[in-house]
């Protein structure tokens, strides 16, 4: 377990090394002109002089590895400058909205789990039925919908006509509701898919077979050996999830009117906030990168197989 644990360690590590390198060159590669675009987003007059001493004052005027260090010193103490439109440091800008954010996503995944694993549970062990065709249809249909469409459909039938939960906005746990369902309809006919596949095929192996002809409880079948063996794939598929429910959620805030990080970032780019964008490409990244750790480490735990695979240096 250890080897595996050093390993895992140092690939986190490798990752997160490079997701700086890319935030650092997001604003020293761009075809814009980061100074220029300060200048024009607070209407200062961009004469020679004046951009000059700003290329300075931001450290432009060095060579790229000593603009990386100091860039990179800042950033391990969550200090990513001040953001060109509102003047206040950037990481208290991103972490007043990561709240809102965090919880719509957990929200989600939350709903993702129940929905998916109950349908797609139930799916696998009644194979064949109208019931089951019926299901795999509807989650075909659902999966071939925009989650913006989703969201008008909602905003429309649920809030607007029939007047159940709020329209727009953030306040209350109700508010987090509609959005949340829009946001976990783009993944739950991905795991039911996932769920009744894999258990099907875990259903054919000899252990479960074997468990089945000597009597064992359906039960403890589903729990012990079915569940058991899909588990880890499931783990995984959840941490690359979390990611893209974060991304997601920038559509959804949107539309919902939600003041959410993923709303907060369309922004950003709309006004070339290059520092506020910096900074959300490392915490994103660095958190996404810790949630497939995490999720490594799970699945090791819970599948010594995996382990034995990934444990060698």
């Amino acid at each position: 377990m250890v080897p595996f644990f050093v390993k895992r360690i140092a690939s986190m590590l490798l990752a997160l090394f490079g997701i700086t390198i890319i935030a650092f060159g997001l604003i020293r590669f761009i075809p814009v002109d980061p100074v220029e675009a300060y200048f024009t987003i607070n209407q200062i007059p961009a004469t020679e002089e004046a951009m000059t001493s700003m290329r300075e004052e931001m450290g432009l005027d060095q060579p790229l590895w000593m603009q990386y260090i100091a860039w990179l010193s800042h950033a391990l103490q969550l200090d990513f400058g001040t953001s060109f439109v509102s003047k206040k440091a950037v990481a208290t800008e991103l972490f007043q909205r990561f709240e809102t954010t965090l919880l719509l996503a957990v929200t989600a995944l939350v709903i993702i789990i129940v929905i998916s694993f109950s349908i797609g549970i139930w799916s696998a062990r009644k194979n064949g039925g109208w019931l089951d065709w019926f299901t795999r249809t509807a989650i075909f249909t659902i999966a071939s919908m925009p989650s913006f469409w989703l969201a008008f459909l909602f905003i429309y039938t649920v809030a607007l006509k029939w007047g159940v939960l709020p329209l727009m906005g953030w306040g209350s746990f109700a508010h987090v509701i509609l959005p949340s369902i829009t946001l976990a309809l783009g993944f739950i006919p991905y795991y039911i898919r996932l769920i009744r596949s894999s258990m099907r095929e875990e259903m054919k192996k000899p252990h479960v077979l074997f468990a089945r002809a000597r009597g064992v409880k359906e039960t403890v079948i589903l729990r012990t050996h079915i569940f058991k063996g899909i588990l880890p794939q499931l783990i995984t598929s959840l941490a690359m999830t979390c990611g893209g429910l974060l991304g997601g959620a920038a559509i959804i805030e949107n539309v919902f009117a939600i003041s959410g990080v993923g709303h907060f970032i369309v922004e950003a780019m709309l006004a070339r906030d290059y520092a506020v964008l910096q900074a959300f490409i490392v915490i994103i990244g660095g958190l996404y990168i810790t949630i497939n750790f995490i999720a490594d480490i799970l699945c090791a735990v819970v599948d010594p197989r995996v382990r034995l695979k990934g444990g060698a240096l």
